[in-house]
């Protein structure tokens, strides 16, 4: 289908009107059993034309919902990433969605039994989107259930109002509202939004936020994927290249300004090496941002309570005696400097929360030993980054630490990688997407099981009554 669809979704009241669309996405659903690849790659082609037509429109809309937002940063964060994860997904799905055959316990298998497990779509799925990527955390996911042959419904959020409405416009454009549909909305609508009964829900958002939605859809039975964020350390090495260390912490701190659930929330540090580190971070921070939060590639802090709430944190760590580097001068629209506060205390809030913006604590430790203990005091985070160590230092903060997942001499990276699994771990989110991993997730795995012309029943002796038969089975199995 190469045309564009109109279509337009129901007026009536939020919940209602989302009811309505989830009974006729199942029948809809039901109707296409079994749902073709051919099906799957067509709708797929869809977002796909959506997004690179509408590349400039999506982020001139983002930079209206920020205040300022580079295109060229939109363009590479939210568009060019998800088009990247349609087209990953478009050509590999035909592989995925082969049966694969499974060992069956012996002898049953020579006797001509046969087992395969086949990846079939689950239904219609949700996705609660944040504001932070708006496109990226709504689309690339959106990729992995239409590729996995599902239906979608879709809850952006409130706070990029400009993008959440352009999205369920273009989205209303290009599908129909059975095949895929947004709803744009305040806390209403989310609140009805996840207490409806999906076949699968993902959320992406805060912990805190988390638990409502796990609550909501335990109601129904609801499976979901919880990506949510946490405080997720970069540790240096003793032996790490500091220069490089800070360009490349600096880099992912102030990407979106630091509001990126990846992003390094505090770093462990040498003691002796800290001051050479806050003069490389410096250095790397005047480099990419010559004027500040002026410079024309700053990102603002997306609206004044996320601003006041940052703002809290610095006052709280200043009444409390913590010495607070910071970068530059505020500027308009609510762009807040690169601050560093030095060895603050963990019962701050900056040290409790989720930072999400450019505020980066920086801890020295006095032993590598040390500083996997003070990770693993704390929830699990949804991303771990080292820099330098050997190979035994590695494989000590890899063994001894668990995390989402890990970037080594970077930050973030590791979400770039199309086969690698996203997803956090106990506070920081469960379950996985992206790629194989994201079909998987959206689809069930059905197990088949074909039994042998034989009547294994009797052949083993299954039917009563026992006797030395299945005494003989069971003996060998127990051995």
């Amino acid at each position: 289908m190469s045309a564009v669809i109109e279509s337009t979704l129901p007026t009536q009241d939020p919940a209602a009107g989302m009811q309505a669309i989830l009974a006729r996405q199942s029948e809809s659903f039901l109707a296409e059993l079994p749902v073709s690849a051919r099906s799957r790659i067509e709708r797929l082609d869809r977002v796909l034309k959506l997004l690179t037509t509408h590349d400039a429109d999506l982020c001139e809309a983002m930079n209206r919902d920020f205040g300022q937002r580079p295109a060229m940063l939109s363009r590479f964060t939210d568009v060019a990433s998800s088009v990247g994860a349609v087209k990953h997904a478009r050509k590999h799905l035909r592989q995925w969605m082969k049966p694969r055959a499974s060992r069956v316990r012996f002898p049953l298998g020579l006797l001509g039994a046969r087992a395969t497990l086949q990846f079939q779509p689950k239904g219609v799925v949700g996705i609660i989107s944040p504001w932070n990527f708006p496109v990226n955390l709504a689309f690339v996911p959106l990729a992995d259930a239409l590729a996995a042959g599902n239906r979608v419904m879709i809850k952006p959020s409130e706070y990029t109002p400009h993008t959440s409405e352009l999205m369920a416009e273009l989205v209303a454009r290009y599908f129909k509202p059975e095949e895929v549909a947004v709803f744009p909305g305040g806390s209403e609508t989310g609140i009805a939004f996840s207490r409806l009964p999906f076949d699968h829900l993902l959320f992406t958002g805060s912990t805190t936020v988390g638990h409502h939605i796990m609550r909501a859809a335990a109601e129904n039975l609801t499976p979901v994927t919880l990506e949510l964020g946490g405080k997720s350390p970069a540790v240096i090495a003793p032996d790490a290249d500091l220069e490089k260390s800070a360009g490349r912490i600096v880099l992912g701190k102030l990407l979106n300004a630091g509001q990126v659930c990846l992003a390094p929330d505090y770093v462990l540090a040498p003691r002796a090496r800290v001051p050479a580190l806050v003069e490389q971070l410096k250095r790397a921070y005047f480099q990419m941002y010559p004027d500040g939060p002026a410079s024309p590639d700053y990102t603002s802090i997306i609206d004044q309570r996320q601003l006041d709430r940052l703002q809290d944190y610095l006052a709280q760590a200043r009444d409390h005696g913590v010495e607070i580097i910071t970068l530059g001068e505020a500027a308009g629209d609510r762009r807040l400097p690169l601050s560093l506060l030095m060895d603050p205390d963990d019962s701050l809030k900056v040290m409790k929360d989720e930072i999400f913006g450019p505020l980066l604590p920086i801890k020295g430790y006095d032993s590598l030993d040390q500083a996997v203990a003070y990770i693993n005091a704390h929830p699990r985070p949804l991303g771990l980054y080292l820099f330098g160590g050997g190979a035994d230092q590695r494989r000590q903060v890899l063994d001894r630490t668990i995390s989402g997942g890990v970037t080594l001499d970077d930050v973030i990276f590791h979400v770039s990688a199309e086969e690698l699994p996203f997803g956090g771990i106990g506070a920081s989110g469960m379950g996985a997407y992206h790629g194989e991993i994201g079909f998987q997730t959206f689809s069930h795995a059905k197990a088949v099981y074909r039994q042998s012309p034989l009547n294994m029943g009797k052949l083993l002796g299954l039917a009563p009554p026992y006797g030395k038969r299945l005494k003989q089975v069971v003996d060998w199995d127990m051995k």
